[in-house]
């Protein structure tokens, strides 16, 4: 039988999400970077602004606009000015690469593009970016947007924003999925307020304490806790290096209530020799997922904090869906319990639900689930079914509800949360002139969730490369996704078909057997 989360409270309103802090304490802060800092007036009429100078640049209410802005509290004023203006905001991942900016835009049918000046030379390699109806505008520090709106043509006497409807998208979330090629995650107004509202009860946010987001605020996981610290009317530090040294400032400055780290940053900030005993004084909700969180890391971050991370399951499509409610137990190795508004069922490979107690696989259903793939109908009816989102993870659940992760059905390799296709990072590497087949998988590692492990067979025509060669080469076509080890092989397994054994690969793996 299905599995309930609390009921979910009524909607934030995403066209007044800053009205609970500007009625509180309009000069108090609000929003910071380890530069930047913005009060909640000031957040206001910077974001009116930006939306009025998007607006007198041709932007439209439905149009797609695309960022590629590291976390700055920049980009925090451009998602408000899409979301209260009707655009649709589509972030790029920062480390993306121009064939992957071209796919990101092209699939989106992105009419801008804000960008950074550090990623001006990517920009320039792109062979989409150009061709940009309303084009391409670059922000820098410490100018932020003021050539921006320094461009934009002055215009008769700005109009009240129009009504927008639930049924509305406002974000498009790139993620990747199966094959390798990154789908658009579509979030109505309906459902993105759903996400904001359910994490708002889930993390029991209070007005005018603070939230530090330290991982990327181009995924929803951080996007999502920062605008709903916003919309509950607490305040929100943003990492602007995901690094230990700009964790340690941020929390030494802004003694933050809650915490959210990926799995590898947490590594890196325990184990930093700076890190102090009362830098974790303040808070009292360290939240993590994407990855595993091992069993080390709880132990380390128990001894300094003095309590447990409390582990999550989510996905761009449905937002935050388990968590250990901080008022109550939390459950070491346990993703925790739905949050408010969802409900889950655990099915076999048939869709059947499994008996109490049985691992199965996860599907969900929720207010915040997203509309679809972006101009994907295929895989949006392969992925949702009869108002359920088959989420193609294993999960248990234990008879106080609490879900177990079991164990990942899909390919994907998942590093330091971000997903890499074995297929995407097999291809790069065939391209060099020496390779001859080539399988990809992913190692189990307890800092970065999994390593890209790429096993080869060489070509007897052409110098063998080195391992660092190769990475390298592969480096220069897929960025971040680039193998961190090489094995080559005598002979690659294939399956009858021909296809990559990748269930063979892992056996080599785990037995240690490769040839050198």
């Amino acid at each position: 039988m299905p599995h309930h989360g609390l009921p979910l409270a009524p909607l934030i309103d995403l066209d007044r999400l800053l009205e609970a802090g500007l009625g509180r304490d309009p000069a108090a802060a609000a929003l910071q970077d380890l530069v930047h800092s913005l009060s909640w007036a000031e957040l206001e009429r910077q974001a009116e602004r930006l939306a009025r100078a998007y607006q007198r640049l041709g932007l439209r209410r439905g149009d797609r606009i695309a960022s590629l802005i590291p976390n700055r509290v920049e980009l925090v004023v451009h998602y408000l000015a899409g979301l209260r203006s009707g655009l649709v905001l589509t972030p790029l991942n920062y480390r993306y690469v121009s064939p992957e900016i071209d796919h990101a835009l092209t699939v989106s049918g992105a009419a801008a593009l804000v960008f950074h000046g550090e990623r001006l030379a990517d920009v320039q390699a792109s062979a989409v970016a150009g061709g940009l109806p309303l084009g391409c505008h670059r922000i820098d520090d410490p100018t932020g947007f003021e050539p921006l709106l320094a461009a934009a043509p002055a215009g008769a006497e700005a109009q009240p924003w129009p009504d927008l409807a639930a049924h509305e998208p406002c974000f498009l979330f790139f993620t990747s999925g199966s094959t390798g090629r990154p789908k658009g995650v579509t979030h109505t107004r309906a459902s993105f307020a759903a996400v904001l509202t359910s994490l708002i009860q889930a993390v029991e946010l209070r007005p005018g304490e603070e939230v530090l987001a330290g991982s990327s605020l181009a995924h929803l996981a951080s996007c999502g806790l920062v605008l709903a610290a916003l919309a509950a009317g607490a305040s929100a530090a943003i990492a602007s290096r995901i690094d230990a040294a700009t964790v340690e400032t941020l929390l030494r400055r802004h003694r933050p209530s809650v915490l959210l780290m990926l799995p590898a940053a947490l590594f890196e900030l325990l184990r930093n020799d700076q890190l102090q005993p009362t830098d974790l004084g303040s808070v009292r909700l360290c939240i993590s997922g994407g990855d595993k969180v091992p069993h080390q890391l709880q132990e380390e971050f128990r001894r300094a904090a003095g309590f447990g991370i409390d582990e999550c399951f989510g996905m761009s499509e449905i937002g935050y869906a388990t968590l250990a409610p901080p008022s109550g137990p939390n459950r070491i190795g346990s993703v925790g319990r739905l949050c408010p508004g969802f409900s889950a069922s655990l099915r076999d490979e048939d869709g059947n639900e499994m008996a109490p107690g049985e691992q199965g696989r996860l599907w969900i259903q929720a207010p915040s689930m997203m509309t679809g793939y972006w101009d994907n109908p295929q895989a949006t009816a392969d992925t949702i079914q009869q108002g359920w989102l088959d989420t193609g993870d294993e999960m248990r659940v234990d008879a106080d509800g609490f879900f177990w992760f079991c164990g990942r059905r899909k390919q994907i390799i998942v590093h330091d949360s971000s997903n890499i296709c074995p297929q995407e990072v097999e291809e790069a590497l065939s391209e060099h002139p020496a390779v001859d087949l080539v399988g990809v998988i992913g190692i189990q590692d307890p800092v970065h969730g999994e390593n890209v492990r790429a096993y080869l067979t060489l070509r007897h025509d052409q110098p063998a490369p080195s391992e660092a060669e190769l990475i390298a080469f592969a480096r220069a076509r897929v960025g971040y996704k680039a193998p961190e080890e090489i094995r080559v092989l005598n002979q690659l397994p294939l399956t009858p078909v021909g296809k990559t054994d990748r269930l063979a690969l892992r056996q080599l793996a785990a037995e240690g057997l490769h040839a050198g």
